[in-house]
């Protein structure tokens, strides 16, 4: 008698299962049913609404998309606002000296002001913590790159100021690393911390110069320091408020 017994429990427990499972299943499909016949009264609602009142449509469109962008949610179908990532300043937001430095080398050198005169501004800055001169940063800058910051040489100089990635990589560590070296801002200060590291090394700005050029191996400037100096002349005259051609 005891095995039937335990045949009849075993039973009962497979039956009480199916009906779980059969419960369940006709739930799903209410729920499905009825969220289908839901979204299709929406759907059909919002038809209606944008044929006989389109201005309400557009509020509420409007108050939606807010609310999402108020907490940060991702809208894929737009376009991501990317200005905050540009390198530019408007040449109005700097002051007049430098935006005139700004205007002049945008000028000569067929850029953007825009960005231009966010490379200023930064040099000002820099100038402070290095006590080099902004316009002889600048002078480099122009030199090595004429303001194109993508430029790289046979021997592997990268960037605005032509830094040599492979032998200054940990400079770009805290920046996210090597292909940081093509932000302009970022290539702008590990280059000027590089020249700042070798006018103290040779102890002079011209020494350094030559030594930020080509090292130790270096059997002529070609003119280099030369060059860099009189392009930094020429952004003293211009901040001072002379009229100084743009020609080569």
């Amino acid at each position: 008698m005891l095995p039937d017994s335990n045949s009849s429990a075993l039973a009962k427990v497979q039956a009480a299962i199916l009906n779980f499972l059969r419960d369940v299943g006709r739930g799903v499909f209410t729920l499905t049913h009825s969220g289908l016949a839901m979204l299709g009264l929406v759907v059909v609602l919002s038809l209606g609404l944008a044929v006989l009142r389109p201005d309400v449509l557009a509020q509420t469109e409007s108050t939606v998309y807010e609310w999402l962008r108020s907490r940060q949610f991702s809208l894929w179908w737009e376009p991501q606002n990317t200005a905050d990532r540009a390198t530019a300043t408007d040449l109005k937001d700097i002051p007049r000296k430098q935006a005139a430095v700004a205007a002049w080398l945008a000028t000569k050198y067929r850029v953007a002001p825009e960005p231009i005169a966010a490379l200023v501004s930064e040099a000002y800055v820099l100038s402070e913590s290095t006590k080099i001169k902004p316009h002889l940063i600048l002078a480099v800058l122009a030199i090595e790159s004429s303001f194109h910051p993508y430029v790289q040489s046979p021997a592997g100089a990268q960037g605005l100021m032509q830094v040599m990635t492979d032998i200054h990589i940990q400079k770009y560590e805290k920046y996210g690393g090597r292909l940081a070296a093509f932000d302009p801002l970022t290539n702008l200060r590990v280059g000027t911390k590089v020249l700042h590291e070798y006018i103290k090394l040779k102890g002079g700005i011209e020494e350094g110069l030559l030594f930020y050029l080509g090292g130790d191996a270096l059997q002529s400037d070609t003119g280099y320091v030369a060059k860099v100096l009189a392009e930094q002349a020429k952004l003293d005259q211009v901040a001072a408020g002379e009229k100084v051609s743009t020609q080569p």
